[in-house]
Order: structure tokens, then C-alpha cells, then sequence
């Protein structure tokens, strides 16, 4: 019995061991469930793993996307990069204008220090002849007041104002606006006393000074007159020449005044101080013509001897120029180096003065006239120029006004248009301007009466230059 009891005693602790193996069991449950469930992520992972081909598909469509993303949804620190780079932008390209605007201020700059060296040095050559529209005959305005022909011609600096002469002995101050009569200096008779100063014979010149003070007048009495511009009231009379005054012209910003005469001379004023200063020869017959411009020195049309000549007034020297066959009876400067002159031989030259001989020679610029196998050449009796441009006129009395170009370099003379006016034209003046441009008509030659053209009148002609508008720019 007693030990039965003790067996089952002993017995007795069996249900623990029960228990235990119960917690056992749910342990390894546990360990079973998380072996099953490494067993499921692991193979989620081996599967993950094992598609090679799947994981490369899909990484570059979520890199794509991530870029979009990234441009849509910038940063902040991005936002001030892209700022900075569009104010640096911005600072460049304000920078490039003002570069720019200073480089055009620099050219314009450097093209009037040109225009002025250019000037100085007497090649300026503004090319404008190719923009002038002939005027229409009813565009040109005619003013008459001259009994006789007219023989000369001057504008005021301010183009505001004429001077006209003629072979009635009167000077007239017209006004180009109006065309009216601002002043008339009558005839003076001679030899009698008391009368207001005037000219008693054909006035064959005159001169206006650079600042419009003073203008001069010479005649056929050797007198040389002096006026105040603005007043017409007579001031000096310079005396000294043995024959008809023949040419005159003022120093350009000075009022020195040069004159020449039939004596062949050529004398040195000094307007401002009523004094004479010196006298220069050289030709050997009538001098016809005189002009200057800024630098101390004039040139001369020599008429009959058939020469040009340069006068250096502080040197007291010359320079001789041949070209013409005939008579050289006008001549005019276009610039301090070039110039250009007219003869009874129908003959248009243009000179260098560093050449000889003419630059440029147009024969029969005007035409023939006379009867078959008699035909002689129309005269060339007034030529001017547009001051430092390629810009020329030339009168003589075959009906018109001629207007020229003279080629690069004044190597060539071409004409542009003529301008119908019947008479003698016997003098021609450019405004400073070259808005317009001033014949006086006669009909008669300013130097004699070899011919007479009844239908002409004697007036002064003031003619329009009009310039071709500009052609439009490029994409405007």
C-alpha cells in the first residue's frame, strides 16, 4: 500500500510537466508562426531580389518622375540661384546697352573730330548732291527791283538776308522770307557834294564778312566801298587800285578783306582797323575773279593769262595752275585744299592743290551754239559750291542753271540737273544751309555787252534745293 502511494505520489507533478509541455508548445507555435513568418519576408525579399528584370524597369520611371518633381517643386535655395543668375543677366545686359550707347556717342564723337580734322586739312567731302531733287519752275521765286543786269551777289551768314549789285550802280538788301526790299543803296552821281555815299559805276563784286558785320563793294572806279551790314550806313572807302575792282573776299572769322583788280593785283585789308596792309603781283593780265575761306591765303582766276593762282599772304609766295584754253573768269573754293573754276572756253575744272594740273575737266559744260561748223562753246560766266560737299553749280547763259556731283576725290565731275532760268547768269551763291540756292540774272554779260537777251529779266532768282527723303529703315 504504502508504496502505491508513494508512486502515485510521485505521480502527482505530471500535470506540470503538462503545463510546461503546453508552453512548450504554444513556444514553439510562436517560433513556428515567426518562422513562417520569416519565411514569408524572406521570401518576399528572394522574390524582391530574384526579379532583376522587374527592379530595373520600374527604378528609371520613379527617377523620371522624381526630376519632374524636382523642376515643379524647386527648393528654396534653388529659387535664389535661378534669381541670382536672371539679375546677373539683367546687370550684363544693361551693362552691353550702356556699352553701346557710349560707343555710339564715342563714334559721334570721333565722326565731328573727323569732320573738323577733315575740314581743317581741307578734304571734308560731305557727299549730298545725290539727294537733290531738281526744283520745279513754278517752286523758283523771282525778285526784281534792278534796272540793269545783275553782276553779284551775297548771303548773309544767318541765310536770312541778300545782298544784291547790278550795272545800275544800286546795292539792294532783300529778305528771303518775304521777298521784300529791306534796303536800297542808290546810285551816288559824280562829282557832286553832300550826297549820300554810293557807287557812281558798275559794282563788278561784293563781300560779306564771316559774322555778317561788315559788307564790301567794289566798282568799276577802282573804289572799294565798305558797309555796316545790318544798317547799310556807309563806313570806309578804300582807295589803292588802278583799275576796276574786279574780285573781293573776306577772311573767314576775321575781317580781313582781299580784293583784286584789272591792274593785276591782289591787296590786303584790314576792315576792322580801316587800313591797308600789303599788295601782292603775279599776273600777267586782268585778274577776273577772287575767293577765300579760313586759312591766311586766296585764289585768283586769271582771266586772260589762262592761269589759277594760290596766294600764301604770310610768305608772299604763289602757286601757278594751268588747264583752261580760254579766259578763266570765275572761280570758287569748295574747300580749303580743293576748288573750282569756270572759262570762256565752256570749260568746268576742279583743282587740288597739290596738283598742277586740273583734278577733273568737263569740256562744253554748257553746250554748243552759233550756226553748223560755227559752233562755239556757251561761256561759263558764275560757278559755286556748297561748302565741304561734292555739291557744284555753274551759270552761263544757254537757259539754265547746272547743278553737279564731283566724284571721290574730285577726280570727276558729272552733272546732276539743270534748272531752267533765261538770261546771263552772273552769279550763283549756295545758303549756308544749301537749303536753297541764289542766281542773279541779266541780260547781259556782267563783264560786257557782247550779247543781249531780250526775254530775260534782271532779278534775283532764289532757288530750292530739296533733298530725297530718306528710304525707310529695315523692318520699320
Amino acid at each position: 500500500m504504502s508504496t502505491a502511494v508513494a508512486t502515485r505520489k510521485r505521480a502527482k507533478p505530471a500535470p506540470r510537466s503538462g503545463a510546461a509541455a503546453g508552453a512548450s508548445k504554444r513556444r514553439r507555435k510562436v517560433d513556428s508562426a515567426g518562422d513562417r513568418g520569416k519565411a514569408k519576408n524572406g521570401g518576399k525579399m528572394n522574390e524582391e531580389i530574384s526579379s532583376d528584370s522587374e527592379s530595373e524597369s520600374v527604378a528609371p520611371r520613379k527617377t523620371e518622375e522624381e526630376e519632374e518633381e524636382e523642376e515643379l517643386e524647386e527648393t528654396a535655395q534653388e529659387k535664389k540661384l535661378r534669381l541670382a543668375k536672371l539679375y546677373l543677366e539683367q546687370l550684363r545686359q544693361q551693362e552691353e546697352e550702356k556699352a553701346e550707347a557710349r560707343a555710339f556717342e564715342e563714334d559721334q564723337v570721333a565722326g565731328r573730330l573727323k569732320e573738323d580734322v577733315l575740314e581743317q586739312r581741307g578734304r571734308l567731302q560731305k557727299s549730298v548732291a545725290k539727294e537733290i531733287q531738281a526744283p520745279a519752275p513754278t517752286d523758283i521765286r523771282v525778285l526784281r527791283g534792278h534796272q540793269l543786269s545783275i553782276t553779284c551777289l551775297v548771303i548773309t551768314p544767318d541765310d536770312l538776308a541778300i545782298f544784291s549789285a547790278a550795272k545800275d550802280c544800286t546795292i539792294i538788301k532783300w529778305s528771303v522770307e518775304s521777298g521784300r526790299k529791306l534796303r536800297v543803296i542808290p546810285r551816288a552821281k559824280k562829282g557832286t557834294q553832300g550826297q549820300p555815299p554810293g557807287h557812281s559805276s558798275h559794282i563788278l563784286c561784293m563781300a560779306i564778312s564771316s559774322d555778317g558785320k561788315y559788307l564790301a563793294s567794289g566798282d568799276r572806279s577802282k573804289l572799294i566801298l565798305i558797309w555796316e551790314a545790318q544798317s547799310c550806313q556807309h563806313l570806309y572807302t578804300f582807295t589803292g587800285h588802278r583799275d576796276a575792282v574786279s574780285g573781293l573776299a573776306f577772311r573767314r572769322g576775321t575781317h580781313q578783306l582781299y580784293s583784286t583788280s584789272h591792274d593785276r593785283s591782289v591787296k590786303v585789308w584790314n576792315v576792322a582797323e580801316n587800313s591797308y596792309v600789303e599788295t601782292l603781283f603775279g599776273h600777267q593780265d586782268a585778274v577776273a575773279a577772287l575767293d577765300a575761306l579760313s586759312r591766311e591765303c586766296c585764289v585768283t582766276a586769271g582771266g586772260r593769262d589762262g592761269t589759277v593762282r594760290v596766294w600764301k599772304i604770310p610768305e608772299e609766295s604763289q602757286l601757278v595752275f594751268y588747264g583752261h584754253q580760254g579766259s578763266i573768269d570765275c572761280i570758287h573754293l569748295i574747300n580749303e585744299e580743293h576748288m573750282v573754276s569756270g572759262a570762256d572756253d565752256g570749260s568746268v575744272a576742279l583743282w587740288g592743290l597739290s596738283k598742277k594740273r586740273p583734278l577733273a575737266l568737263q569740256r562744253e559744260a554748257h553746250g554748243l551754239h552759233g550756226e553748223p561748223g560755227l559752233e562755239q562753246p556757251f561761256w561759263v560766266s558764275s560757278v559755286a559750291a556748297l561748302l565741304n560737299t561734292d555739291l557744284v553749280a555753274t551759270g552761263s547763259h544757254n537757259a539754265c542753271v547746272r547743278l553737279w556731283q564731283c566724284g571721290e576725290g574730285f577726280r570727276q565731275l558729272d552733272p546732276l540737273c539743270d534748272i531752267p532760268l533765261v538770261g546771263f547768269i552772273n552769279s550763283l551763291k549756295f545758303s549756308s544751309a544749301g537749303d536753297f540756292l541764289v542766281a542773279g540774272v541779266g541780260q547781259e554779260h556782267r563783264l560786257g555787252r557782247w550779247w543781249r537777251i531780250k526775254e530775260a529779266r534782271n532779278s534775283v532768282c532764289i532757288i530750292p534745293l530739296r533733298r530725297a527723303p530718306a528710304p525707310p529703315v529695315a523692318g520699320s
